[in-house]
Formats: structure tokens, C-alpha cells, sequence
């Protein structure tokens, strides 16, 4: 058993042992990708042969990944669509009028639904859409409660936007709590994972345990204030529940579609904003990759079992799978429910504070790679985890950070470098002539990925508000041209920032991302 489960960095533990093998393993990521990064350049320089072959071996590598994972994600959006044409509370029926024995109860209609919505400075429209989907969805709202977790620190127009709010939709759910989490409580970092972990234990103390309800019959869901559930959201998530294999260890992940407010983004942030949904869409296909991200749903008996979310790091919503992972000796995973919630693309009032704003999200992201010296040191001192899982899961996370900080870099800006540093004596060989025609030609057929990606962004598209002429379509699609650009300066860019801050040991705090939808 593991039993520092709540550890944020290398500072909080006592042991100096200890303390130093958690620092090395936070300093593990950043240390492979800038030795990477600087070995492809190095190398440019002294063995330009090598290097080259070894780039148009990466290219061919990265072309067929991504027909690879082409295919993955037209199978997701296949799967999607179908899901969202059935009526998932028909089809809870059906299953508890079979033979078909039913997980942990006797009846879905036992299941009960927390829903908890941090909320900071945003603006009551944000908060209201969010709750007016609650009230469109296909289920029992009798069995539905909701926790409005919010800051103090967002002051007197906080307050008031809960009260706002109370009076409009209280009456609504079988129980609506509000709950303030006070500012600068000693050990917490501000975010998200303090504000819903204060909350969560608000909702045990006030509803759960005096209602009696057994822990096994909750389903949470843990969603930001921006989040639109679809209407049969919390019945597709409750015929998952009732149907895993082992229902109580498992997290349940939707497929997060950045498209509130789409159409007002500006072009980089809707390619950042697709971008972020194709890849948790084609991970649906890869369950064994699929850690908690964002808004999801998990059940209230293992958010107990390992004390509520994290509330001294950033990125509380992977850490809490990997609380529940090490938690249970490695008996826990996530369960894709190839369904959508919507949320905000990253707008701000202009084009420039939108940029920082991505960036600065981007890195917020990024900084989910403080999950790996977690892990890892969890799977040293945990000997219950099988060994073959450890190294199968600490390979596949670290190499998509290691991925994310640096493939982009090496495909889009260090591919010539051979040509331009490698000498003479290479600059006259074959190789090095048909190197650039070589990499031109494997990007071109990479790029032809690009027009999966651009249709299905346009299939995604909410209906289009009449202020936007039909030729945006065609803006929409030609504008994946940028992909390259955004994929190296909004992603590699602040991936491998937030991996050189954790190293450094210059840790970062939560940024919440200011949400700005138009009024028209």
C-alpha cells in the first residue's frame, strides 16, 4: 500500500530519503527532452549522416502514426454519433427489465448523481448554461444533486451570483448546496482541487451521510463551471456504471468538445481547441492511455476511499486517477463513454490576449506532467502493483509528455538542421541533397491528415449564429494550414516550459481560464 497519496512535490515530504528520490523523479521529464533536443542538434553538427537518416526515419515514424491515429479517431466520432441518437434512459430500462444482473444495485434508479461546479469570477450566464443543462437532462432529478463550490476569494459578485442562482434553480434538483471554500486555508494551493475537495466534504457532512446513502450507489461528476452536459449524459454514464466489470474501480471519461463559443474564436484558437478534442477522442480508442482529464465522472466511494481530490497541486483532475490507481494497488482504470460535454474554446477580448491566454492554458495542461514523479514514486514504494503494468504505464505516460514537449520541434524546425550545420563533406553527398525533397515529401503526405481533421471540426460545429456568413466553413477548414505553427508555439512550446519549471523547481500555481462568450 501507498501511503502518501497526497503528495503535491518533493517539499511535503518529510524524510530527506525520500524528499530527494521525488525530486530527481520531478526533474526525470524535463531532463529527457532537452537531452533529446539538444542530442539532435549536437549530433546535426558532428554525424550529419546519422542524423539525417535518423529524421527520415522519424518522419516515416510520424506519418504512420498518423494514419494510425486517423483511423482511431474516425472510429471515435463513428462511435460518438451513434451514441448520441440513443435514448440512454430507454435503454437503462430494458437493461433492468432483462436477466441481465445488474452491478452494485438492485435498480438504476437507485443511482444518485453529484454534480459539483467550482466557481470563481466567472459570470452567472457561464454558471446558468451549465445548470440549465442539468435541468435538460433525460434523468430523474429527483436523483441529481448539485454542489456549487464557490470562492471567496471572487468577493461580493461571487456571492451574489450564488444567491442569484440559488433562487433561481434550487428548487429544481433533490438538493442543491452552495458552499464557499475560504481563501489561504494553510497547505492549499488555490484551484480547483481545493475549492471541490472543500466542497466534497461539505456534501458528505450536510446530505450524504445524514441521508444515509450508501457510498456505492453515488456516481460524482466533477465538472468546470463552463461544462455543458448533453442531455443523456447521466444516463449513458450510469449504464456504464451498471455494466463494467468491476464498476466501483473505474473513473468514466466523456470526450470534451471545446465549441461554446467557437465561432468568436479566433482561427489559432479553434485549431488549438479541435486539436484538444481529437486527441481525447482517438484516446477513447486507447483505454490503456486514458487517464481522468478535465470534466468526468467517478464513483463517491473511491473519491472517499482516497480523500477527496488534491488540494496542493494543479492538475487535480489526472491526479485523482492516479490517487484511485495507487489507492487500490493498481486495480483502477478509466472507462471511455465516447460521449460529448461542450466547453469554452480560449477567447479573450482580443486577438493578442487570446494568444497569452492559450499559452498560458496550454502550460496549465502541460503541468499534468507533475503526475509522473507521483506516480513513479508511488509505483517504488507500492509492491502490490504487478510489475508488467508499472513499466506499461510509466512508459505510455511519459513518452506522450516527452512527445508532446518535443515532436513538434524536431518535425517542423530541427529536420533541415543537418543541411544547414553538417558541413561540406555532407552538403555534397546524396543524402544530403534529397533530405529536404525526402522530408517535404513524407510532411505533404502527412499533412493530408490534416483534411480529416478539418472535416470532422466542421461536423462538430454548433449550429452557426447568423452574424457568420456561410463562407466561414470554408475559412474553418482552410484554416488547419496553421496546425504546424500552432502545434509548436500553443503546444510543444508550453508543454516543454511547464517540464523545465517542475525540474527547475520553479512550481507553478492554478490559472483559471477566464471564460468570454459573445452577448449577441
Amino acid at each position: 500500500m501507498f501511503d502518501d497519496l497526497h503528495i503535491g512535490r518533493a517539499g511535503d515530504l518529510a524524510a530527506k530519503g525520500k524528499r530527494r528520490v521525488y525530486r530527481f523523479l520531478e526533474m526525470v521529464p524535463a531532463v529527457l527532452a532537452w537531452a533529446t533536443l539538444a542530442a539532435v542538434v549536437f549530433l546535426s553538427f558532428t554525424v550529419p549522416v546519422a542524423m539525417a537518416v535518423f529524421i527520415i526515419v522519424f518522419d516515416v515514424y510520424w506519418l504512420v502514426k498518423t494514419i494510425y491515429l486517423s483511423l482511431h479517431l474516425r472510429s471515435a466520432y463513428s462511435r460518438l454519433r451513434r451514441n448520441l441518437k440513443i435514448n440512454w434512459l430507454e435503454k437503462l430500462n430494458q437493461l433492468q427489465a432483462t436477466s441481465y444482473k445488474l452491478q452494485v444495485v438492485k435498480s438504476w434508479q437507485d443511482i444518485y448523481h453529484i454534480v459539483f461546479l467550482p466557481l470563481y469570477n466567472e459570470s452567472y450566464e457561464v454558471a446558468a448554461s451549465t445548470i440549465e443543462a442539468l435541468l435538460r437532462a433525460n434523468y430523474p432529478k429527483t436523483r441529481m444533486v448539485v454542489a456549487l463550490c464557490w470562492e471567496e476569494r471572487g468577493g461580493d459578485a461571487t456571492r451574489q451570483i450564488v444567491s442569484d442562482i440559488e433562487k433561481e434553480y434550487a428548487r429544481h434538483f433533490f438538493k442543491f448546496l452552495s458552499v464557499m471554500h475560504p481563501a489561504s486555508i494553510l497547505g492549499e494551493l488555490a484551484g480547483k482541487g481545493a475549492n471541490t475537495a472543500y466542497g466534497g466534504r461539505a456534501v458528505k457532512d450536510r446530505i450524504v451521510d445524514p441521508l444515509k446513502i450508501p457510498y456505492d450507489h453515488i456516481l460524482v461528476s466533477n465538472f468546470d463551471i463552463d461544462t455543458i452536459a448533453q442531455p443523456e449524459y447521466f444516463g449513458i454514464l450510469t449504464y456504464a456504471f451498471l455494466t463494467a466489470p468491476n464498476p466501483l474501480h473505474s473513473s468514466y471519461q466523456p470526450i470534451p468538445l471545446y465549441v461554446n463559443n467557437i465561432w468568436e474564436a479566433p482561427s489559432f484558437a479553434r485549431i488549438v481547441a479541435f486539436s484538444a478534442t481529437f486527441w481525447h477522442s482517438l484516446n477513447q480508442e486507447r483505454p490503456e492511455r486514458l487517464a481522468t482529464f478535465s470534466s468526468h465522472s467517478m464513483p463517491w466511494q473511491a473519491l472517499v476511499d482516497v480523500g477527496f481530490w488534491q488540494k496542493n497541486m494543479v492538475s487535480e483532475d489526472s491526479r485523482i486517477f492516479w490517487q484511485c490507481f495507487l489507492r487500490y494497488n493498481g486495480n483502477y482504470r478509466v472507462t471511455p463513454l465516447y460521449y460529448p460535454v461542450s466547453m469554452d474554446a480560449n477567447v479573450a477580448p482580443t486577438f493578442w490576449r487570446t494568444m497569452k491566454n492559450i499559452y498560458k492554458q496550454q502550460r496549465r495542461w502541460g503541468y499534468g506532467v507533475e503526475n509522473v514523479p507521483y506516480f513513479l514514486f508511488g509505483f517504488l514504494k507500492n509492491r502490490q502493483i504487478p510489475r508488467a503494468k508499472k513499466w506499461r504505464l510509466g512508459f505510455i505516460t511519459v513518452e506522450g509528455f516527452h512527445s508532446w514537449a518535443t515532436n513538434a520541434i524536431i518535425l517542423f524546425m530541427l529536420g533541415w538542421l543537418p543541411v544547414i550545420v553538417g558541413g561540406p563533406a555532407f552538403n555534397q553527398t546524396v543524402l544530403s541533397f534529397n533530405l529536404p525533397h525526402i522530408t517535404r515529401l513524407v510532411m505533404t503526405f502527412a499533412m493530408f491528415g490534416l483534411i480529416s481533421s478539418a472535416v470532422l471540426s466542421i461536423m462538430l460545429l454548433p449550429p452557426r449564429p447568423l452574424k457568420f456568413g456561410k463562407l466561414k466553413y470554408v475559412w474553418m477548414a482552410l484554416e488547419w494550414i496553421l496546425f504546424p505553427v500552432s502545434t509548436i508555439f500553443l503546444g510543444a512550446l508550453p508543454g516543454l516550459e511547464a517540464q523545465t519549471r517542475l525540474m527547475l523547481g520553479r512550481y507553478m500555481g492554478f490559472w483559471a481560464t477566464p471564460k468570454n462568450r459573445s452577448t449577441e
